[in-house]
């Protein structure tokens, strides 16, 4: 067995009904902090969905600073100004609570308030040079897996994007209560769904890191999330199936942020960059067409994955691969999502742009199982459009 380290967050609860008494959780885990960030999206904040969460934090103690202007695929500005925002309240606890922006944000609020190192310095792998403010992630979707991965993707440009990795990102606490994914349309629990199943395809595919721990996680994440995730679109007050697919997308988190995604993930980023496509979204759309692609050089882990997606599989390698890839195609069918390129308004004057942007994502390609080339990356998105 070759040398391997694991790493996670050192505390996870997951509790139906946890946001209704975070304050108490939070007191048990922080007793002497006082001054709490909440970071999260003008939505969340308006629905009302927060509202017991924020209510039993105040009657704990807590003083309550709400920072609710994250977006999707949030820009550089946006955690800039978060920060200054909580170096205002002098906040000493930062709580993530939303979904995979929100707790993206508020990982490197944790990291900024507690240095002067400028966020451009951060990005890359292990640039993040001090410590950081203790950190609570709480998602409200079950698909990124940020609640235990010690990654943070930032927009940089009108269209790019960047990633901070570092060990200092893991949280000191995940709570993860699926009472609060219950409202969460059927459209994004589909998507957020086949997210976190490309997290868990690509960890246990991965070229680099790959271990005997993040198989484990990955393969029982791909088990729950892939037997429970059109429940969960068909029946969206299914407890059972809202609890599993929140686990099972931890879990998938757990595996990725020690076995490193790959090239569903490069070929996603320009979809979601230059077109503003959600991110579950853009790794569904390409997801098949990376599969087959890959298949070649990996049949034999794809062959794997199949006795779980599509257990009534028979044959060889290839026979299982093939049959993964259609039980795939066939669930993102049933949810209704779009499937096409074309669908999200692509056109196919920007395949090559497209494809020229994937390549700059080498900080994920070098974990694909397959090198990928631009004329590659060019034919996928030909494929998938």
């Amino acid at each position: 067995m070759n040398s391997f380290r694991f790493q996670t967050v050192p505390t996870v609860i997951v509790e139906f009904g946890a946001a209704r008494r975070l304050g108490a959780l939070l007191r048990d885990a922080f007793p002497k902090e006082t001054r709490i960030g909440v970071v999260t999206d003008g939505f969340l904040h308006r629905s009302g969905m927060l509202a017991p969460a924020l209510t039993d934090l105040a009657a704990h103690g807590w003083h309550v600073t709400v920072i609710d202007d994250v977006v999707a695929d949030p820009p550089e500005h946006v955690v800039v100004e978060a920060t200054g925002l909580a170096r205002t309240a002098r906040v000493e606890v930062v709580l993530g609570l939303g979904g995979g922006s929100s707790m993206d944000v508020a990982k490197l609020l944790a990291v900024l308030l507690a240095t002067d190192q400028p966020l451009k310095e951060m990005y890359g792998v292990g640039k993040v040079r001090d410590k950081r403010l203790p950190l609570v992630l709480m998602p409200t979707t079950a698909g990124t897996g940020s609640e235990v991965t010690a990654v943070s993707i930032v927009t940089t440009g009108e269209t790019t994007k960047m990633g901070v990795v570092s060990p200092q990102l893991y949280a000191d606490l995940a709570v993860l209560d699926a009472e609060l994914t219950i409202p969460l349309p059927r459209a994004a629990t589909a998507a957020t769904g086949i997210d976190a199943m490309v997290h868990a395809i690509e960890a246990y595919t991965s070229a680099r890191l790959k271990n005997p721990v993040s198989d484990m996680f990955a393969m029982r994440a791909l088990e729950l999330l892939s037997s429970h995730l059109l429940f969960a679109c068909d029946r969206p007050d299914d407890r059972d199936a809202r609890e599993a697919m929140l686990l099972g997308a931890m879990l998938a988190g757990q595996a990725f942020s020690n076995a490193p995604v790959a090239a569903v993930h490069a070929l996603a980023y320009p979809v979601g960059g230059i077109f503003h496509v959600a991110h579950g979204l853009s790794n569904s759309l390409v997801l098949p067409h990376v599969l087959r692609f890959n298949a070649p050089v990996a049949a034999t882990l794809y062959a794997d994955l199949a006795r779980i997606v599509s257990p009534a599989a028979q044959g060889s390698d290839e026979a299982r691969t093939a049959a993964l890839i259609a039980r795939i195609d066939e669930m993102v069918t049933a949810t209704g999502i779009p499937r096409r390129l074309r669908e999200v308004g692509v056109g196919e004057s920007d395949l090559e742009r497209m494809a020229s942007d994937a390549m700059l994502q080498t900080r994920l390609l070098v974990n694909n199982p397959r090198e990928v080339s631009e004329a590659d990356a060019l034919a996928i998105y030909t494929a998938a459009y």
